[in-house]
């Protein structure tokens, strides 16, 4: 029989029945950086979900400012093919729709 307890991690907290979230923080506030590089990819492939998509604020924690330069860094890396828009074994999958 269960006993209704929750089980603990570390990545959560429980207080008192409630779940409290890790706090986040911007990591560019953090190491006082200016200005986000475009040219520097594995910065950038930490705010890159598995599926190719920008990570979003409320995930990276980043502040607005550098979610807004983050985005357009990112998007400008693609362009210059440093980063890629697709993952790659979606891109070895190819098309399977069967359109064409």
């Amino acid at each position: 029989m269960a006993t209704g307890k929750f089980s603990r991690t570390k990545s959560r907290k429980w207080d008192g029945g409630r779940y409290v979230p890790k706090r986040r923080f911007c990591s560019f506030c953090a190491d006082k950086v200016e200005e986000i590089d475009y040219k520097d990819p594995v910065k950038l492939r930490r705010h890159i979900f598995g599926g190719g998509k920008i990570e979003p604020r409320r995930k990276s924690g980043t502040c607005a400012k550098h979610q807004r330069a983050l985005a357009v860094a990112i998007k400008r890396a693609r362009h210059l093919a440093l980063l890629p828009y697709v993952p790659a074994h979606i891109r070895k999958i190819g098309d399977t729709s069967g359109a064409g």
